[in-house]
Order: structure tokens, then sequence, then C-alpha cells
């Protein structure tokens, strides 16, 4: 990170197609909302173009390091902390068509470089381009640049291929890294605003999940377009884990609540739009961090807003009745949304049994 300036302008002029993308000029006008319990007002009054960060000169913050608790943490969330205040980076990847038309859904995936079989799997699978009952769906990955070392430009080479064939990546030039995942959720949300202001569903998970797409687009319709929809495996009193060696880490100097606010498991959820555009806003005025799940909690918090539980999210996987492991029998997910995790081939598996002609036992659906 400390080479962070240079290292990304060079990796960032490598890439052209970035600047062939921002001809196109987005312009939202001035909006302004009320939290709910009508104390908190957030105004968004500027002219949001194309993506406009083209380079980044963050140094860390160095006055943090002289604190005296700083030293007592790990490297990694040293780092994380030294440059929290590095917010939107470059894109060398960015496909803003994805969210021309009229698109019903837009399925956002949260990757790594070296996973090509999970999006493979995804494009095969619930991750298709395509109308389900009667609606557009489209498709991105999520992903940042792969760790500087001699297997960078190889990586990189690869996914630029990859794009070349799926034109469904967003990459942004910032490390990829756990505690960086917060980074993919603010630069999500900020393309999202500027690209996608009339897609009212936005569904975000992991790459190692099962999304039975039909059940998704069903419940959507029925949801009466709700406009701070946020649907979800909710944690409710999840407490910020204190033990130094856990990579869950949060020390007491960057919150020292007992609790967070209520949040979803990131596994996999579902989002109104409107909503995503309002969290932009929000995040903002937000420090950035370390747990990126609790991270987006926040930002409902200032909202006002409460995620909702929904049965058919199962981010722990699937328990089929009298067994202690998780069940891939089809017939326990006729019914489900979202299911986590899968390995790729269990994931094609999966799929190809669920959109055959299953005849499911009235047994089996009621020990489900």
């Amino acid at each position: 990170m400390v080479t962070l300036a240079v290292m990304q302008k060079a990796v960032f002029k490598s890439h052209t197609r970035f600047s062939e993308q921002q001809s196109h000029v987005f312009i939202r006008k001035q909006s302004s909302f009320l939290a709910k319990d009508g104390n908190t007002s957030v105004t968004e009054d500027e002219v949001v173009k194309a993506w406009d960060v083209i380079n980044v000169h963050c140094s860390a913050n160095v006055s943090l390091a002289r604190m005296p608790w700083f030293a007592d943490l790990g490297k990694n969330i040293q780092q994380f902390l030294l440059y929290r205040h590095c917010r939107f980076f470059p894109m060398i990847f960015n496909h803003p068509e994805k969210c021309e038309g009229d698109v019903f859904l837009l399925l956002v995936v949260k990757s790594m470089i070296p996973q090509h079989r999970r999006r493979e799997a995804i494009r095969k699978t619930w991750g298709q381009e395509r109308e389900v009952r009667g609606k557009r769906i489209k498709l991105v990955f999520l992903l940042g640049a792969a760790t500087r070392g001699e297997e960078h430009p190889h990586h990189q080479k690869l996914l630029e291929y990859e794009d070349r064939l799926y034109g469904d990546i967003l990459q942004w030039d910032f490390e990829e890294s756990f505690y960086n995942l917060t980074l993919k959720e603010v630069n999500f949300l900020k393309w999202f605003s500027i690209y996608c202001p009339s897609v009212p569903f936005i569904f975000k998970g992991d790459d190692d999940i099962f999304v039975h797409t039909g059940n998704v687009v069903e419940f959507l319709e029925s949801s009466g377009n709700e406009p701070d929809l946020f649907i979800g495996a909710v944690l409710y009193t999840s407490p910020p884990v204190r033990e130094k060696n856990s990579k869950y880490f949060i020390p007491l100097e960057i919150f020292n609540e007992t609790f967070y606010p209520p949040y979803v498991s990131g596994g996999g959820f579902l989002m109104a739009g409107p909503l995503a555009m309002k969290m932009h806003i929000a995040s903002e005025d937000l420090d950035l961090f370390p747990i990126d799940d609790a991270f987006l909690g926040m930002c409902l918090k200032v909202l006002s807003v409460s995620p909702k539980e929904h049965t058919g999210i199962k981010t722990w996987g699937v328990q089929e009745p009298g067994r202690e492991t998780m069940s891939k029998d089809p017939c326990f997910y006729q019914d489900l949304l979202v299911v986590h995790r899968f390995e790729p081939g269990e994931l094609i598996l999966m799929w190809k049994l669920l959109t055959s002609d299953l005849i499911c036992t009235q047994v089996r659906l009621k020990a489900e």
C-alpha cells in the first residue's frame, strides 16, 4: 500500500478500454431525502459524470501510527487504518452498458481474479443474462487488482481475455484483500448511482453460492416496489470480535459499541436500486470499516432502514432434517432463493437438476 499511487498509475495506463468508455456523461439532478425519524437529512447536489477517478495519490495517515494503541494491532488492520481514507479508485474494466435499457435485476457478484472457474459456473447457471418471467437480468462481477508480484501481469492478462469474451467484469485498481472488501461496496455503490438510476433491484452475493433466479424474480414482483427493500439473512445482535488473532478483530478504538447495527450476511442479499443510491450518499459520511457486511448495516442505520429476514436465503447452507451435513438434494432447493456454499461442479449439477422435470415426493416437501 505504500507504493499505491505509483503502481496504480502504471497499471491504469496499460488499459485503454477505460478511457474509451468514459465519453458518455450522466447527470443526476439535485435530490435530497430525510431519514425516517425526520432528524437526518442527506443532500446530493453534485453533477455526476461517468467514472471520474483517474489517479489516486494516497499517502498513509502517519499521525495515526503515533497513537499508543496502534502498535498493538496486527499488520493487516494497521494497513487498513493507515489508508482507510482512500475510498475511490480508477477502474480498469468498466461496463456502463450493463444498465442500459429495461433491466429489472442486476446480479452483482464479488469475486477474485483466480476464481475464474466459479465465474464460469455462474455464467452457465443462475447468472445467465436472459429474461425470467419476462424480466431482463444482467450480470457483473466485482474485482480488485491482483497482489503486486511476479504473477500480477499473468493474472491480469487472463482477466483481460475473460472480460473480452464476456464483458461482465467491473475491476478497480486496489489490491484484493479481506479488509478491502469494503472498497468493493463503496466503489460499486458509486458505480451503480452513476450508471444504473433506473434499475429497480440488485442481487449481491459471493461467487460460491446458488441462486434460484426464478424464485428471486417472483419474490421481487410481489414486493410491491418497496424503495427501501433490503432482504437477507439478518444478524440482529452480532458483537465485534475482540480476539486479536482473528481476521474479524475490531479494536475498541474504531468501534466501541456492544453490537453492530443489524446487517445481513454478505453471502447473498437483495436490495432496491433506489436504496442503493441513498446508501452511496450515506456511506460517504462514514469512515470505512474493515467488515464489509457490518459497514452496510451502518449505512442502513444512517438511513433508518431496517434489513428484513427472508427464510429462503440460506447463507449458512441447508441441513436435511436429522443430518448434520449440508444437503445437496435438489428437492430442498425448489422453493429457496439463495444457498451458500457451492463448488463450481456442484453448482452446475444442482442447476441442471432444478431446471429439469424434477418431481419431489410429498414426504420430502414436508421434511423441508
